[in-house]
């Protein structure tokens, strides 16, 4: 469903607007029962699949942002040849830079206390 204008559109609602158990929901059927992650590389590639695989980043939880994030960095280097996935590709890299000041952070508030 997220493959198409529309639905795309109300996927990413349900993602903004659900609860902490209906994201886990949407997260899950993303990461599908396989490492392979069919799903999320069909929808990362994709025009509209894209916008919500970014708002996955933007609203899941840290545990399933983290698990999302190492399956999409296996898959960096290939997503930077499509269009649509550079956008996942500069999202993941924006996270990753954000949690490298987050901890940078974390560990000299430590160090001043």
């Amino acid at each position: 469903m997220s493959q198409q204008k529309f639905a795309s559109n109300i996927v990413e609602k349900c993602l903004t607007f659900g609860g902490p158990e209906e994201r886990k929901l949407l997260v899950n059927e993303i990461l599908g029962s396989t490492e392979e992650n069919e799903l999320l590389q069909a929808m990362m590639k994709d025009p509209f699949g894209n916008y919500v695989v970014q708002k996955v980043l933007e609203t899941c939880d840290d545990k399933s942002r983290e698990l999302i994030l190492s399956r999409i960095k296996v898959h960096l280097s290939a997503l930077k040849r499509y269009t649509y996935g550079k956008h996942i590709v500069s999202r993941v890299e924006k996270l990753v830079a954000a949690g490298e000041r987050h901890i940078g952070q974390s560990s000299s508030s430590k160090q001043n206390i």
